[in-house]
């Protein structure tokens, strides 16, 4: 490194201690953004790269609500609301046991960057909290949920702060939450997205993300003159990403022969196929259910239950062309992305939020693989969350085909300004660097426009 990203790091650690999914984003994108800064002294002069680094706002509340046996349980309820240069804040909310400040910060950095990406005016946010929904009654939830709101309903609005779903907040979340802002605004507005069709809600939106991280993918293989017409491709997770991105794989000729979820994961060597993938549906959304049910549905399927032990992730030792980590942040480690180069994977399209160590992602741009960051191949659920709000300004409803089509134009978008910008720094291919530029001039440039605030 640097002395200068030495430098700005040692600050960034020092004054956001014991945080390092944030450290760990921050730095990424200070590495990439070197050459930029020096062609353009005016946004080291101005401070730029700090301020974004610094969120707007943080908010921290508590959230208390009462269990199905009457007692009283208390979360902590978070909203880093981090920069709002080109748009009001979006971003989404995250309900899971690991949540905790620095995460949220690592998830609104990125999300900066991201949204900036999607050509859309959006700033960046992210929120949530430490409950977790697993295994709570809906009633327990919805009280949660309602607790929640209440708090943040003070702090969001549909020209202020938009939240959306994440981890652990679908769309049985974002109806009870939605439900309480109107309830205690007395107003029946865009603040959230994500929302059933019925009440404002866009189609295509549960699926954009794994849409997105494929389509991305597509882009990627297209500057090889390839397609993913029978690519074997891995995929982490079961939730919305993973699961569309196995539907949008099998659209395109794809072969997908793996999901996860925290307890294990399958690998099905025959391939996911649509009935399969219709199981896997009915498995995860309606009966809430674990993957290890597909292996007893589907025998010829093997199912590899979580050793804390291990070093590394053995569905990432199965020989495929591509990969699809759509489970969490980190989740591929240094080991993990060794063998998925020695197993003959050439493409890793991340539908998770940083979910490859750095080491992993050197490897990656070493190797030149086609590597897509998540800040740009998972920009296809933000993207259509912007695609919703428009929607609701326009008290319109857009059909299943006409969004659907946004959203691929949006990520053909994404993907050349990626290659654009990291040729424009003598770094062809390089979507990292690629991604961190294009997503960066936008807000730096607004920024400077609007002045030190």
């Amino acid at each position: 490194m640097s002395a200068f990203v030495d430098e700005f790091m040692a600050k960034v650690k020092a004054d956001n201690p014991c945080e390092p999914e944030f450290h760990q984003a921050v730095q990424e994108v200070v590495e990439s953004l070197e050459p930029v800064l020096e062609k353009n002294p005016k946004y080291r002069e101005a401070k730029v790269l700090e301020r974004i680094a610094e969120p707007e706002r943080v908010i921290l509340f508590r959230v208390p609500w009462v269990d199905d046996k009457g007692e009283v349980q208390i979360n902590k309820g978070y909203r880093v609301e981090m920069n709002s240069a080109i748009g009001p804040y979006k971003g989404g909310l995250r309900f899971h046991p690991s949540v905790y400040l620095g995460l949220l910060k690592f998830l609104a950095f990125e999300q900066v960057f991201k949204n900036s990406l999607t050509t859309l005016p959006m700033g960046g946010g992210k929120g949530g909290s430490n409950f977790d929904p697993k295994g709570k009654s809906d009633l327990e939830v919805m009280r949660f949920t309602q607790s929640f709101m209440t708090e943040l309903s003070r702090h969001i609005g549909d020209r202020t702060d938009i939240p959306a779903g994440d981890i652990g907040v679908g769309g049985r979340e974002i109806g009870f939450m939605f439900g309480q802002y109107k309830r205690i605004r007395n107003e029946f507005v865009g603040v959230l997205t994500g929302k059933g069709i019925e009440f404002g809600g866009s189609l295509i939106r549960p699926e954009a993300t794994g849409y997105g991280a494929v389509y991305f993918a597509a882009e990627m293989l297209a500057t090889c003159d390839q397609t993913l017409e029978g690519k074997t491709c891995l995929v982490s997770g079961s939730g919305n990403v993973a699961q569309y991105a196995i539907e949008k794989i099998l659209d395109l000729g794809g072969k997908p022969l793996t999901f996860s979820d925290s307890g294990g994961y399958i690998y099905d060597e025959a391939g996911i196929d649509r009935e399969k993938h219709a199981f896997l549906l009915e498995l995860k959304n309606v009966k809430r259910g674990r993957v290890s049910e597909y292996a007893d549905k589907y025998p010829g399927a093997v199912y590899t239950p979580v050793d804390a032990a291990r070093d590394h992730n053995p569905l990432w030792a199965h020989k495929a062309d591509c990969a699809f980590p759509c489970a969490t942040q980190n989740e591929i480690n240094a080991k993990d992305a060794h063998n998925l180069i020695s197993n003959g994977v050439y493409l890793v399209s991340e539908g998770a939020n940083m979910p490859t160590v750095p080491v992993g992602v050197e490897l990656f741009v070493e190797k030149k693989i086609l590597y897509g960051p998540g800040k740009a191949a998972n920009a296809g659920g933000v993207a259509t969350s912007g695609l919703e709000q428009s929607q609701n300004s326009l008290r319109l409803s857009w059909s299943r085909e006409e969004v659907d089509a946004r959203l691929h134009g949006i990520m053909k978008s994404i993907h050349q300004q990626c290659v654009d910008a990291a040729a424009a720094y003598g770094m062809d291919g390089n979507y990292v660097a690629g991604a961190n530029i294009a997503g960066f001039l936008k807000v730096a440039n607004a920024m400077m426009a609007q002045g030190v605030v």
